[in-house]
């Protein structure tokens, strides 16, 4: 079942967003009373995002809903996934608004599933979560949408994470102090700590922080991290950071990284959607 991320508040947000005062077209034509079919389908393969959310704008527009297909399904080019019947002025209400939620969110969704399925197919337990990079506001929407490709969220934000940046370290006698005192003050949560080069890997890792997280490091660097956590701190993890993409996470997966934290789902070209409305 999908996660319901959405309020009633969200839908109804949603639909004055776009028509604040009415459907000044429909309503000039006098079609507003004339039944009316819409059906969306996707051009291309994608893995679909946010349609539960769409049915809802139809609904709360007046119209009745069937779903085709669910959040996080596969689905083939030209395959339906909803079909909306009702008055026009509802169909036509919840159009736009519909279609460009699903198509953004599923081109999201549809980039997340297939890095994961990339660092998979060579490393089948390897971890891919994504930067709390979203657009502000959006939270809700683009999380939602890499949940429904098989990623986490790595940070969903300040509050709930720990992770130790080389601009925390500048500020302490050494990043070892740092995970100390983090382990602390907080001792259930896992200490992440980024670097960014081999040199500061050496001098972090007498202090086993749980996660390392390497900045920009290429595959070759990440080999020979691995390499060294293995030998000498067992029990931390290795995180790919900064440009892991759908081109390089087999080759970050290969090298031996267990978590990949990658952006680039959030800049996914959106999904395109096929939408007919005719009358009914």
């Amino acid at each position: 079942m999908t996660f319901r991320w959405w309020t009633q508040a969200t839908v109804d947000q949603l639909l004055a967003e776009d028509a604040p005062y009415g459907d000044l077209t429909t309503e000039a034509l006098g079609l507003e009373a004339q039944d009316a079919r819409l059906s969306m389908a996707m051009r291309s393969d994608a893995t679909v995002c946010g349609v539960e959310l769409a049915s809802e704008l139809f609904l709360a527009a007046g119209s009745d809903v069937q779903l085709l297909a669910a959040t996080g399904a596969r689905v083939p080019a030209g395959a339906l996934i909803l079909i909306a019947e009702g008055p026009a002025g509802a169909i036509f209400r919840a159009w736009k608004v519909a279609q460009t939620l699903v198509e953004y969110l599923s081109g999201i969704a549809t980039l997340t599933a297939d890095i994961v399925a990339a660092a998979r197919a060579v490393s089948p337990e390897i971890a891919v979560v994504t930067t709390r990079k979203t657009f502000p506001g959006a939270k809700a929407q683009m999380i939602a949408a890499i949940r429904a490709g098989g990623a986490y969220p790595h940070r969903l934000g300040l509050s709930e994470t720990l992770l130790l940046f080389p601009e925390h370290a500048a500020f302490l006698s050494a990043a070892g102090e740092g995970i100390a005192t983090l382990r602390r003050a907080a001792p259930e949560k896992k200490v992440v700590v980024e670097v960014k080069t081999l040199d500061e890997v050496e001098a972090v890792l007498p202090a086993q922080p749980d996660v390392l997280q390497c900045e920009k490091m290429t595959p070759d660097d990440i080999r020979v991290v691995a390499a060294r956590v293995a030998e000498r701190a067992p029990a931390t993890k290795v995180a790919a950071a900064g440009g892991v993409n759908l081109s390089n996470a087999a080759a970050y997966a290969t090298a031996g990284a267990h978590v990949l934290v990658t952006s680039a789902p959030y800049w996914a070209k959106p999904a395109d959607v096929k939408v007919v409305i005719a009358p009914d």
